[in-house]
Formats: structure tokens, sequence, C-alpha cells
């Protein structure tokens, strides 16, 4: 009993060390050729917004704008976190989680 809850313990504090480094990561998505940004952390918290005032004139297309470079910040930030992972370890926490759920 005791060993499962330092296991769990184990995976907690990697976890939290995993989400730690992510913070620090951070991607940009752009739109309607670098009107609209969007700057994104590893735990894709959006960080900043920049829309240049002629972006401003036509509301429909800066909606689609600002969606398309959300999208785009997101995808990138994804593909960094999945070689982030890989790199300190993450998807072994989630072999390691799975494992322990299955004794």
């Amino acid at each position: 009993m005791f060993n499962k809850l330092k296991q769990f313990k184990d995976i907690k504090d990697k976890a939290k060390q995993i989400q730690q480094v992510l913070a620090q990561e951070t991607a940009e998505g752009s739109a309607g050729w670098g009107k609209v940004k969007v700057k994104i952390d590893g735990n894709q918290q959006f960080l900043d917004v920049s829309i240049d005032p002629s972006a401003m004139d036509d509301r429909a297309k800066l909606e689609g704008m600002i969606k398309d470079a959300s999208n785009d910040a997101v995808k990138k930030i994804q593909q960094m976190m999945a070689t982030k992972l890989k790199d300190v370890g993450g998807l072994d926490l989630a072999n390691e989680l799975g494992d322990m759920m299955k004794k």
C-alpha cells in the first residue's frame, strides 16, 4: 500500500516538473500575412495577442484571422510539447501511471 503511495507521489512530482518545463516554452501563431499574431505557452495559456490596425477594417475577416492564428499557435506548441515530453521522459510517465493502475 505504501509502495503505491510512494509511486503515485513520484509520478505526481514528475508531472509537476514536466508542467514547469512546458510552461517555459512558447510558440507564436500568425495569420493574415502577420497582421494577427498569437503567443501561447506550453501549458496552452495565451500570453499575447497582436493585431495590426489595418486588420480591424473587416470584423468577420479579423475574427477568422484570430481563429487561424490561435490554431496555428496551438499546433506549433503541441509539436514542441511532443518533442519536449520525449526529452524529459513524459511518455515514460504515462506508461508508469498505466502500469501502476493495472497492479
